[in-house]
């Protein structure tokens, strides 16, 4: 089968090299050149992944992401030139998978898209054949089955690997996780060193499930070695 990404980049040039490459690699790619555009492709057709620029014409990528997660859970990668920390927080606030900037190496975008693709596939079956599975921690009720959460009854909403690294924590209580680590296991891909994915996550995650972010209960800082869940009688 045959997997489509839908390409936004209006770099004409990076666009077509980005084309070319998925093309060799057997992918169908569907290039648009602005948001609102590459919003029009996406109601009118089905894609495995998004591919996604920042700086667009029209409609920014962080607009088109949005409009996007209020639909869809579709896997989202960005690829920008703006690299500081501030857009990695925002693109991965609204929902976005991965991050990747510019200038970037196609051997390592290739390897990210085909991790990206493969960890949807993976969860999709997943939830297809779990059993029914509540798990309680504090005020906290987790979902298994629906991949939801609910703190004193209230429902929060998480993105989905807000989701799949809280679950991490809770399906091993006792386990203490590197970011390398929670990396590997939630992204299901190798470790680039590049600690902003997994704190920006992590502190994401942190303001939705914490009463004091700054002073976590739920997941613990080892400082100096990583993360663990926090102990509640």
């Amino acid at each position: 089968m045959k997997h489509k990404i839908l390409l936004v980049e209006d770099n004409v040039a990076i666009s077509d090299m980005v084309k070319g490459q998925f093309t060799k690699e057997g992918f169908e790619v569907v290039p648009a050149f602005d948001g609102e555009e590459a919003l029009e492709v996406f109601a009118n057709d089905s894609f495995d992944l998004i591919l996604l620029d920042l700086m667009l014409p029209k409609l920014d990528g962080m607009e088109f992401l949005k409009i996007i997660r209020e639909k869809s859970m579709i896997p989202v990668l960005i690829m920008s030139a703006k690299d500081g920390d501030l857009d990695k927080a925002l693109g991965l606030g609204f929902g976005a998978d991965d991050y990747i900037a510019k200038p970037f190496s196609m051997i390592e975008l290739t390897a990210r898209v085909k991790a990206a693709i493969r960890r949807a596939t993976h969860y999709s079956r997943t939830e297809q054949k779990q059993e029914k599975k509540l798990l309680a921690v504090g005020e906290l009720m987790v979902d298994l089955d629906n991949f939801s959460l609910q703190k004193n009854g209230k429902e929060i909403k998480l993105t989905a690997k807000e989701f799949h690294i809280l679950k991490l924590f809770i399906s091993h209580p006792s386990r203490v996780y590197t970011k390398a680590q929670i990396y590997s296991l939630v992204w299901e891909d190798d470790y680039y060193g590049d600690e902003n994915v997994i704190n920006v996550h992590m502190r994401r995650l942190r303001e939705k499930i914490e009463d004091e972010p700054s002073k976590p209960q739920y997941i613990k800082t080892l400082w100096g070695i990583g993360y663990k869940l926090g102990e509640f009688s």
